[in-house]
């Protein structure tokens, strides 16, 4: 009897024992989580606050993250900053490397895992970090600027306050810009004297009847919404608006001008990324910070001839059965299936992508259109995506410049909304990630996933199969035909004519196509690349898939996943993707 009781005791005391290891283990693995979680709060909070547009648009309540007093800043953008974010970045790695990586929970392991990727991959600019130019006509910060500002929110009087400053603080953030333009010119970086030439014209273009600029419209149509706001005040914005615009933010742009156009013609390179020193080096790392993609250029440029092909056979096929493409799609084709609306368009999409995509939980969104004084210089369509903290509103921008046709109305909206940005956005949401993974997006996900799902939108239009397939292939090849061009110009050194002769054998002959195409890929270098090379990364993922798993793959569970991981470059997204499936490729 007294043995069995020592026994009882010992099985207790070592129970005992066991639970107070097992609790140890688990408070030094719930510390460790803890202490990367504080670590990735402030550096959330360090990175946000160094662009108060990118903080307004990121968060719409900052108090609830502990942000309660910021600098109203438009940021830096001078060689002396730039040169000195290398030891940031070392910092920030040694930072890093001090964590337990193995004590982490498996989604602070993923957020270890993109950080330590873009931390290396920052690290890759070295001294070619005055090649960065912050200029350019469509997606230079001179461009986006307006824009941003002609939509920023107004949730509150502090957001109209935060605007008002901004506005006069755009006078020293484009000196800013001037100073570090001289200096790539000293350096024999300045851009081309063409590209010059065009930034000049859009800024005069913003600037030429300064009583009549949309951003004095746009500002006073937000402020009468404005229901905190008594009248006295509505006015007094109104008033302060006018002074900020036309005393700051037009002699801006007047003094980017001028300032241009004494540096016009000190470019030494009419011609790509690659006729400088290092410029191949960059655009390598441009490639792989663009698109998260960490393939040499030459794998890159050997899978996009490879999807040509492929595109051009399937295409060539299929033509041959439909001689008459044209007869196939008759205009009232989407009008007898009540799909006039982009309203009844999305709601369409939706049904269709109930089996190939998982549900989403009811939100609520708007199709709005671009204000008319913006037509001439925002894209057909877009996606504002909302602060993360709020997730709404959820507005799709039309633009009734944009001359749709009911098929590209269609795969637009899908691309903007359901399958595609606004889905995406809202889905990844739902996981409630760590503040830092919105800071840490990656174009070729967020843009290759818009991209990827267009191609489920043809199937889903009311077209004939066959037809649906021709015409994204058409898609297809226009974006590969680009992407390969992107890769001749800046990597390979393709003059226009080499452009020329590349394009013709693809039956692209217009002479002023040709040269805007060219002109367009030259001022944005791998711009394309992360739509199409995206695109086709969610691609090759999904056919390995489907050949390890064979009947066991399925489609909306792929979905599922890469929707939960969100945006990660590849090899990380591949990492997960796999080890949720226990198949990690040796």
């Amino acid at each position: 009897m007294r043995r069995r009781h020592i026994i009882v005791i010992f099985v207790i005391l070592l129970a005992f024992c066991f639970g107070m290891l097992l609790g140890h283990l688990n408070r030094k693995s719930m510390t460790e989580d803890r202490k990367f979680e504080q670590y990735t709060d402030e550096l959330f909070k360090a990175q946000i606050m160094t662009n108060t547009i990118n903080l307004h648009y990121t968060l719409a309540d900052p108090s609830q993250y502990g942000i309660r007093r910021y600098p109203i800043t438009l940021g830096h953008m001078d060689a002396v900053s730039l040169a000195g974010d290398t030891e940031l970045l070392q910092e920030q790695s040694d930072r890093l490397n001090q964590f337990d990586y193995d004590s982490l929970s498996k989604e602070n392991q993923m957020t270890y895992d993109i950080l330590k990727l873009s931390l290396e991959t920052d690290r890759l600019l070295g001294s070619n970090y005055l090649m960065q130019e912050p200029l350019s006509p469509t997606l230079g910060i001179q461009a986006q600027l307006p824009i941003l500002l002609a939509e920023y929110a107004f949730r509150n009087k502090d957001d109209i306050e935060d605007y008002l400053e901004l506005l006069t603080l755009t006078e020293s953030y484009f000196q800013e810009i001037i100073e570090y333009e001289k200096v790539k010119s000293r350096s024999g970086l300045f851009m081309s004297s063409k590209t010059a030439g065009r930034i000049v014209e859009q800024c005069r273009s913003f600037i030429q009847n300064a009583d009549a600029n949309y951003l004095l419209s746009t500002f006073e149509d937000r402020i009468r919404e404005c229901s905190f706001l008594s009248e006295k005040q509505t006015e007094k914005y109104i008033r302060e608006n006018e002074e900020a615009v036309r005393q700051h933010l037009i002699p801006a742009y007047e003094n980017l001008i001028q300032a241009l156009e004494q540096l016009k013609n000190t470019g030494k390179n009419p011609y790509g990324l690659c006729h400088y020193a290092g410029g191949q080096s960059y655009y390598e790392y441009l490639v792989k910070s663009s698109t998260g993609v960490y393939d040499d250029i030459s794998t890159i440029e050997q899978r996009l001839q490879q999807q040509l092909v492929s595109d051009f056979t399937r295409m060539r096929r299929l033509l041959k059965v439909h001689t008459e493409i044209s007869d196939e799609l008759e205009p009232n084709l989407f009008r007898e299936k009540n799909l006039e609306s982009p309203e009844s368009i999305l709601t369409d999409l939706q049904e269709k992508m109930a089996y190939d995509f998982p549900a989403l939980k009811e939100i609520d969104y708007s199709v709005k259109y671009v204000h008319s004084d913006l037509e001439a210089y925002l894209s057909p369509a877009f996606y504002l995506t909302p602060p993360f903290d709020a997730l709404s509103p959820n507005s799709i921008y039309l633009n009734s410049q944009s001359d749709f046709s009911d098929i590209t109305r269609y795969t637009t909206l899908a691309h903007e909304g359901f399958p595609g940005h606004l889905y995406q956005t809202q889905y990844f949401a739902q996981s409630s990630p760590d503040s830092i993974r919105y800071l840490l997006t990656t174009g070729g996900y967020v843009e290759g996933w818009a991209t990827y799902v267009e191609s489920y939108a043809y199937q889903y239009a009311p077209l004939p199969r066959d037809i649906g397939e021709i015409l994204w292939l058409n898609r297809s090849i226009n974006l590969c035909l680009y992407s390969l061009t992107d890769l001749g110009i800046h990597y390979r050194g393709w003059t226009p004519d080499d452009t020329a002769h590349f394009l013709k054998i693809f039956g692209i002959t217009d002479p002023d196509a040709v040269a805007e195409i060219y002109q367009c890929i030259l001022e944005d270098p791998a711009n394309y690349l992360q739509y199409y090379v995206g695109c086709l990364s969610f691609l090759d993922l999904r056919k390995a898939l489907q050949e390890r798993l064979g009947a066991d793959f399925e489609l909306l569970e792929f979905h599922r996943k890469l929707l939960e991981i969100g945006p990660a470059p590849f090899p990380i997204l591949k990492k997960y993707l796999f080890d949720f499936y226990d198949k990690i490729p040796s």
